[in-house]
């Protein structure tokens, strides 16, 4: 699964370089793309290369998902604060 895992990362990551050097999108579509394959790939990276999906490791998972909470409070915040 590794395997295939890495392969499929290898290919987002070349989807990102095309989307980049195709010069007929605008930066309004790749920078949101790339945003998102970015995050795909970080959701592979997490559970199957340091293996969160396995049994032990729910308080480094509760650890990881309560930073990736408060960032997004903290993200949101800033953008209230500066837009509203």
């Amino acid at each position: 699964m590794q395997v295939i895992t890495f392969a499929l990362m290898i290919f987002l990551t070349l989807v990102a370089f095309v989307a980049v050097g195709y010069e007929e999108f605008s930066a309004w579509f790749i920078v949101p793309f790339i945003l998102i394959l970015a995050v795909v790939q970080v959701i592979f990276q997490l559970y199957y290369f340091m293996h969160m999906s396995h049994k032990g490791h729910e308080a480094p998972a509760l650890f990881l998902y309560s930073g990736l909470l408060v960032g997004a409070i903290t993200v949101l915040a800033f953008m209230t604060i500066i837009w509203w």
